[in-house]
């Protein structure tokens, strides 16, 4: 039994002194990236309307995020040589060496013409500094049933889009734009 505790004795002792191998290090996040970086929309009208954007982090990806009421319908996301403000078609300039223009059939505005969504900081929707791949998020308008977003990235990424359902019968469009090819 002496030698046995002497043994463990010996073994605590080597860990402590940094004298036994570590277990491997955990492996780095796979991201099964196949999204694409060309258009993506589905048409069609919505009766929601914008009332929030946002921004967020994960392990493979920056995550866009614009909360309605109601059901949204309609979207169009694309790679843009500029991120232009609806109705004028006046340029917005945005950080990044590639923007991403995003268009959601939802106005920001109620059918009394109220605002729905109403930025305090249109040149700066969400503080992405840190972000990965995002680099500014910009109100670039909304006209005639429409809103649109402008995402300044790092690089032509691959993107998804998607809808999801929300709280009080709200909804989500949802953007996601890789780290990685």
């Amino acid at each position: 039994m002496r030698k046995f505790g002497a043994g463990v004795a010996a073994v605590l002792a080597a860990a402590g002194l940094g004298l036994v191998a570590p277990g491997p290090a955990s492996a780095a996040t796979y991201c099964d990236i196949t999204w694409g970086s060309m258009a993506k929309a589905d048409l069609d009208w919505s009766s929601a309307n914008v009332t929030n954007v946002r921004t967020g982090q994960q392990p493979c990806y920056d995550r866009l995020v614009i909360d309605m009421t109601g059901k949204v319908a309609g979207y169009a996301v694309q790679y843009v040589p500029v991120i232009t403000q609806d109705a004028t078609g006046f340029p917005i300039p945005v950080l990044g060496d590639a923007d991403l223009q995003v268009m959601v059939t939802a106005p920001s505005y109620n059918q009394y013409n109220q605002p729905t969504y109403e930025p305090a900081a249109k040149a700066e929707l969400s503080n992405v500094s840190g972000y990965q791949t995002f680099r500014q998020v910009v109100y670039a308008g909304s006209f005639e049933g429409t809103t649109s977003i402008g995402l300044g990235v790092r690089a032509r990424l691959p993107f998804r889009v998607f809808t999801l359902d929300g709280p009080d019968g709200g909804s989500r469009l949802v953007v996601d734009v890789a780290h990685h090819w």
